[in-house]
């Protein structure tokens, strides 16, 4: 729960009261390696703080799916676009190791918003966040090559190097896992 508190004492200094109130409205939660915890078609009521774990977030469709993103350690997570509407979520988010979470249900957020001093404030933050990252994202898949994207990953996220399957980086990187493997031959 500390980790919830330094993440938002980056953006604003919490009074103790306030940090109290926020507290009180997150629950942990702890997800299984491979469960899918927001499937397609459901609406999305929880956003999720990861203490400890790994989230894929991908689109079903074959065997792997087309996975767009990924979660880690000290984020908050969840399908952000059926979260904010209350609509079905066009995709699904699966744990790839145990992952804990602190969630946080739409309506206590709510309240949090509005019963707050810095509630917008940190909720307006997370949204810039996760614009910048969803931005930076879809440039990449445009202006580079699928060996850029690869080598890209070195450089700005070596951890997810480290620890998701190349299965699922492949189709991070818009390609087919034979595909990543000639590259990565190339690279040696």
């Amino acid at each position: 729960m500390g980790y919830i508190r330094e993440y938002y004492e980056q953006i604003v200094k919490l009074q103790e009261s306030e940090w109290a109130f926020i507290a009180g409205h997150f629950h942990r939660k702890i997800f299984a390696k491979n469960e899918i915890f927001t499937q397609q078609g459901d609406t999305e009521n929880y956003l999720s703080f990861i203490e400890s774990g790994l989230v894929r977030f991908y689109i079903p469709d074959d065997e792997y799916g087309y996975t767009f993103s990924f979660s880690f350690e000290k984020e908050f997570s969840c399908a952000y676009d059926s979260f904010l509407t209350q609509t079905p979520s066009e995709y699904e988010m699966q744990a790839l190791t145990e992952t804990v979470v602190w969630q946080i249900s739409y309506d206590d957020l709510q309240k949090i918003y509005s019963q707050t001093n810095v509630g917008n404030h940190l909720g307006r933050f997370a949204s810039e966040k996760l614009f910048l990252a969803k931005s930076k994202r879809e440039l990449s898949l445009l202006k580079l090559t699928a060996k850029e994207r690869y080598l890209k990953l070195f450089t700005e996220q070596p951890e997810m190097l480290r620890r998701v399957p190349l299965k699922y980086i492949a189709s991070y990187i818009g390609i087919t896992p034979q595909a990543l493997n000639r590259i990565r031959r190339q690279i040696n």
